[in-house]
């Protein structure tokens, strides 16, 4: 059975976070302040989520990854309706997040809800030393998906 817990940013396994994110420099500064919500199953943790105040009422979701022996079976779908679920009942009134212009990742969020809200062009190509890589594309624009938890 899947548990949900807050966890101090201090101690968030990196090597998940950078399941999501290749950046280990971004990662940590995205982590200073954070809130990271970490599923649990049998004691391990199988995946985190990671959403740090952008404004008075609204956050972003800078991170979510599942352990690669999870992946596939409703983890992160599960870890984000919780932290949905959890941001609505404490008053959050929207949730922001960037993700690739394409791939898995972004029907993974329109299925939540999230709806593209913009494009920032060459965001990959500015913020990442290295290529980011997905399905053999490389990720130039970052899409912005917001959604209303009102």
């Amino acid at each position: 059975m899947m548990t949900f817990l807050s966890l101090d940013p201090d101690f968030v396994p990196m090597p998940l976070l950078l399941i999501a994110d290749p950046s280990e420099q971004n990662v940590r500064t995205y982590l200073r302040g954070a809130r990271c919500i970490a599923a649990k199953d049998e004691g391990t943790t199988v995946g985190i989520c990671v959403l740090n105040t952008i404004d008075d009422g609204a956050l972003e979701l800078f991170n979510i990854a599942v352990s690669p022996e999870a992946q596939g079976q409703g983890v992160g779908s599960t870890l984000l309706r919780h932290v949905i679920e959890l941001c609505r009942a404490e008053g959050v009134r929207r949730i922001e997040l960037g993700t690739g212009t394409f791939g898995y990742q972004l029907a993974f969020y329109q299925r939540q809800g999230f709806r593209v809200e913009g494009v920032i062009r060459d965001f990959f190509l500015d913020h990442y030393d290295e290529p980011v890589m997905e399905m053999g594309i490389q990720h130039k624009d970052m899409l912005r998906l917001g959604l209303d938890l009102g």
